[in-house]
């Protein structure tokens, strides 16, 4: 299984410029609202013509602007899950389902399908019931389970979990990645939620203002964002602009401190960024006097905004987040382990 995608698109002020290659399992485009996310996937599908380029899946060329080939969307044999499902709603999920059999023109082998179908997705005591009488996570097995039974080379899922709530997008987390893990065939997933990411996708592209700026294993990039915009999509609390004093070493003006962070810096770091549950009170690297601002209790955690004595007053301050478990005792100093300090560009 494969998917080269290597297109330029203007789209009013707007220009997409993305080039990616997917070889199996679930990549997710993660990015904020706008950077052209759904637009890579109108691409792919044919709902929109890339202005040059070519899209190859599994082989086939599905769109190459010097050759003159651009397959129509129905031919493409490509999945896309709409955010609103795109329900027929004077259908019920029985015959929603069945739009995507017409293809098969056996009866006794549509019909086998179509049970099948229904059972393997849980809806066979729905079937009869139409969208508008469906839960949301409902809708979304329907959806899935029209275009699967259509046998797609690739699944592009735009925002599957919008028009979810929190409880609901839990419970339909897990059974998406039972879904996904039955498809076995390559999976885009476009989301700005970085735990819907995380959980669901094996490797990711990250975007911003219509291109890559980032691609890899999505734990890797976690672990290790190499952009700002990376950082800030992966939940990084703390990022300050930091220039190079050293081979290891950088210098935030903001704070007033020097990190040292056990790796070789580039020459063209901007920032650095440190994910607020990583400084310690017992951490003895990069250990600096500080001073609390601000304490905050939520449900599970504390959060503390705190100034190293070194900082500028009238900068923002730095986010600690600590376990209840673990008590709330601020200390004279916090430290933090080099590996978890990441030079940005």
């Amino acid at each position: 299984m494969s998917l080269l995608v290597d297109i330029k698109k203007s789209y009013g002020k707007f220009f997409l410029n993305v080039k990616f290659r997917q070889n199996g399992d679930v990549l997710g485009l993660l990015g904020a609202s706008g950077c052209g996310k759904t637009l890579t996937l109108r691409a792919i599908a044919g709902i929109i013509k890339p202005d040059c380029g070519c899209i190859v899946l599994n082989g086939k060329t599905l769109f190459d602007s010097e050759k003159g080939i651009n397959i129509p969307p129905q031919k493409r044999n490509v999945g896309y899950l709409f955010q609103n499902y795109a329900l027929f709603p004077n259908m019920n999920v029985k015959q929603n389902i069945a739009c995507g059999l017409r293809h098969i023109k056996d009866k006794k082998m549509r019909s086998e399908i179509l049970c099948d179908m229904l059972d393997k997705m849980q809806l066979t005591e729905q079937r009869w019931l139409f969208p508008a009488q469906l839960s949301g996570g409902q809708q979304q097995r329907t959806a899935l389970a029209r275009i699967l039974v259509g046998e797609p080379e690739i699944l592009l899922l735009d925002e599957p979990f919008s028009a979810l709530d929190s409880y609901l997008k839990g419970q339909m987390l897990l059974e998406l990645r039972e879904v996904l893990a039955q498809f076995g065939k390559d999976t885009l997933l476009v989301t700005h939620n970085r735990s819907e990411a995380y959980q669901l996708c094996a490797n990711l592209a990250v975007m911003d203002s219509g291109k890559i700026c980032d691609m890899g294993c999505t734990k890797e990039i976690f672990a290790n964002p190499g952009t700002i915009t990376s950082a800030v999509l992966t939940g990084c609390k703390n990022i300050a602009a930091a220039k190079k004093v050293g081979e290891t070493t950088v210098y935030v003006p903001d704070w007033g401190v020097t990190f040292e962070t056990g790796r070789d810096v580039g020459e063209n770091v901007a920032a650095i960024g440190i994910r607020a549950h990583y400084f310690g009170g017992d951490i003895a690297e990069n250990a600096f006097p500080v001073n609390a601002m601000q304490t905050v209790e939520e449900p599970f955690e504390w959060t503390i905004n705190f100034l190293y004595e070194t900082q500028d007053r009238t900068a923002k301050p730095v986010m600690w987040k600590i376990p209840k478990a673990e008590g709330m005792k601020f200390p004279p100093k916090l430290g933090v382990l080099p590996e978890n300090i990441h030079p940005l560009c």
